[in-house]
């Protein structure tokens, strides 16, 4: 089943280096626009610092997008070594920002390419991970009077439930990975007599449960 790991929440981390600080901001983004907007309002937020620095990765394997920005700093010594603790780690839908307040002594380049990954690397920690797999939406109707013991049930057993609807019938949206949709029939079989089956409506990317 295809999957990847992502960041299990959004985290901060603060390093400091020879009176720099490093200050690590890791966030989970959907996009690249929802990446940019957090590094524009961290430089806003954090308007005294000299620098913004940041990486982010997005999108499943084998072909995620990723870009890094050095914002000032010796190029390859700050973007470049961020997103390579995020590639390590192998992390995605996550955008990373080092804000820099720098502390009157210059670091180096190695310097500079330590305190960066140092910063993401701690912030990761703090995260903690999670994987994220693709399944199989499938869509299950039930009369009311079934609806919250089958859920409950399948919940019991396992089975992802995306989405509850309330309608005449309570349809229920769930993830399944492909693997595992035999069994889903089995249970389905024993929990409504054969009375009802699901339809197939499309694939998505969903967190394994906690």
């Amino acid at each position: 089943m295809p999957s990847y790991l992502t960041i299990r929440r959004d985290a901060e981390a603060e390093i400091e280096v020879k009176r720099s600080r490093f200050l690590c901001t890791l966030e989970r983004v959907a996009d690249e626009a929802a990446a940019r907007a957090v590094v524009d309002r961290l430089r806003r937020e954090h308007w005294d610092a000299r620098h913004h620095c940041s990486a982010f990765v997005l999108g499943p394997p084998p072909v995620p997008v990723e870009r890094s920005s050095d914002d000032g700093e010796p190029a390859g010594t700050a973007g470049a070594p961020m997103l390579e603790v995020l590639r390590g780690g192998g992390l995605s839908d996550v955008v990373a920002v080092v804000t820099r307040w720098f502390g009157g002594t210059l670091l180096g380049a190695g310097g500079l390419v330590r305190a960066y990954g140092d910063a993401v690397r701690e912030a990761v920690a703090e995260a903690g991970t999670l994987r994220r797999s693709l399944v199989r939406e499938h869509l299950l109707v039930l009369d009311h009077a079934d609806a919250g013991r089958v859920e409950s049930d399948l919940r019991a057993r396992g089975v992802v439930v995306l989405d509850t609807g309330y309608a005449d019938r309570v349809t229920l949206r769930l993830g399944v990975p492909p693997e595992e949709e035999a069994r889903l029939a089995t249970a389905l079989a024993e929990l409504t007599a054969g009375a009802s089956t699901t339809a197939v409506v499309g694939e998505r990317w969903v967190d394994a449960p906690a």
